[in-house]
């Protein structure tokens, strides 16, 4: 299932998962709560494994107030999209979505904007997921967890996820028959 609007998309795997990352039972973010974010940014420069960063939830809306989105100043990279957001006790309030291009507002405004990211709200998760009728855990947990902690649960269930587009195939000419 695929809701382009959110950018949002649910994958069907061959495998199972022993482990699924629970969504907080209220996964609206709270402005200003500590994040971390799992997920694979620059395969091809850094490596296979995941990585980890930590920040804070700057706006509970994204870019020109979209409510479906949160800010964010984790530092995120090309690779971190569709990564969890996990809150202080390991629970999924956000999947990492976009980040703002630097290089053009500086170029149109004459600053360079830092850190300045965004993710899909947890609630818009949750939405998304009842609508496809896919199980989850949601979790009321809220114990401050060690950020080595939030670090295993969120590796543990956190996978990388390659596209890989197939090369065009020519169109195929019909055949023209020989003229005489």
């Amino acid at each position: 299932a695929a809701d382009p609007a959110r950018d949002l998309a649910l994958l069907a795997v061959e495998e199972s998962f022993p482990l699924a990352a629970p969504v907080r039972q209220d996964a609206a973010p709270r402005l200003g709560e500590s994040v971390a974010v799992i997920g694979y940014p620059l395969v091809n420069v850094l490596s296979a494994q995941p990585n980890v960063s930590f920040g804070h939830v700057n706006s509970t809306v994204g870019v020109k107030g979209n409510p479906a989105q949160m800010q964010i100043d984790v530092p995120i990279q090309r690779g971190n999209s569709g990564g969890p957001v996990l809150d202080a006790a390991g629970n999924v309030i956000g999947i990492v979505v976009s980040k703002l291009d630097a290089l053009k507002l500086a170029k149109s405004t004459g600053d360079l904007p830092q850190n300045i990211n965004f993710a899909i709200r947890g609630d818009v998760v949750r939405s998304f997921l009842e609508a496809q009728h896919v199980d989850f855990t949601a979790s009321s947990a809220s114990s401050k967890l060690e950020n080595t902690e939030i670090v295993n649960r969120g590796v543990a269930v956190t996978v990388l996820v390659r596209c890989i587009r197939e090369p065009a195939h020519p169109a195929q000419t019909p055949a023209t028959p020989a003229l005489p």
